[in-house]
């Protein structure tokens, strides 16, 4: 019975099985490719908002500068003035990125942000002396890492599909974070604990930074109006000292019966 099968037909049912084997393994590829390609695209910024990749390396470098005149007022040496450079410009979006479990670190993905943040250091340490307003400079700079890498870390946490609780404090520990490391390590009072609006500045950033996310608005128009509302809320709170009701308790007042 079986000498009676054409061996033609054994042949074609062989090939047959090789071409299933192969599609198969081919699918298996093809999906593998695009879980890897989906996962890609999931952790880095969207490719149209080339606004925001723009000023996330302007905000590297205002950071870099700010820990250069806080260093500076602690006379410090140039690889300090540099090392601490690096920490309040990278220092928050790697507390983001540890709690978030997002990895690589941005730092680690692309080490230009490490070289951006100790070169913006070391030139202003080259420069500092023709700065006449080194206080008006440092606000201002501050101002642009706080409200930079504010929206920054909402982006990164809504890619992850993160609630909005979680995408706003994201924001707030990526622009915060990094300038309370310079102020801790310079021992300063961190300015999101001084009288000025701060934490609120990222909070208001982050709040209308993450309505584009779900009404589908124009990612570099919204960024550049989120930009110009964050930097403005905070030179603003500065100028007119806007600040949030203050808890006070006295020894005064814990003795009172």
């Amino acid at each position: 019975m079986r000498d009676s099968v054409p061996p033609s037909l054994v042949l074609s049912s062989h090939v047959a099985s090789a071409a299933g084997i192969g599609n198969l393994f081919a699918g298996n590829l093809k999906r593998k490719f695009r879980w890897r390609e989906g996962n890609q695209t999931m952790w880095s910024l969207p490719p149209t908002d080339s606004v925001l990749h723009l000023l996330s390396l302007v905000a590297v470098a205002a950071q870099g500068m700010t820990a250069a005149l806080a260093a500076g007022r602690r006379s410090m040496d140039w690889l300090g003035v540099c090392f601490l450079g690096c920490i309040t410009a990278l220092g928050g979006g790697t507390l983001r990125d540890l709690f978030l479990g997002h990895y690589p670190l941005a730092w680690v993905q692309n080490p230009i942000y490490l070289a951006l943040a100790g070169g913006a250091a070391f030139l202003t340490i080259l420069m500092a002396r023709l700065v006449h307003r080194l206080k008006l400079a440092f606000i201002v700079l501050d101002a642009i890492g706080l409200v930079v890498f504010t929206m920054i870390g909402c982006d990164i946490a809504w890619q992850m599909d993160a609630t909005l609780p979680i995408v706003i404090v994201s924001g707030m520990v990526t622009g915060c974070a990094g300038g309370v490391l310079r102020d801790v390590l310079c021992n300063d009072v961190p300015l999101l604990f001084r009288s000025e609006l701060y934490a609120s500045v990222s909070v208001v950033t982050g709040l209308f930074y993450a309505t584009a996310f779900g009404l589908k608005l124009n990612a570099e128009l919204w960024t550049v109006l989120t930009f110009v509302l964050g930097i403005s809320f905070r030179l603003l709170a500065v100028r007119y000292k806007w600040e949030m009701p203050k808890f006070v308790f006295t020894e005064e007042e814990e003795r009172e019966p």
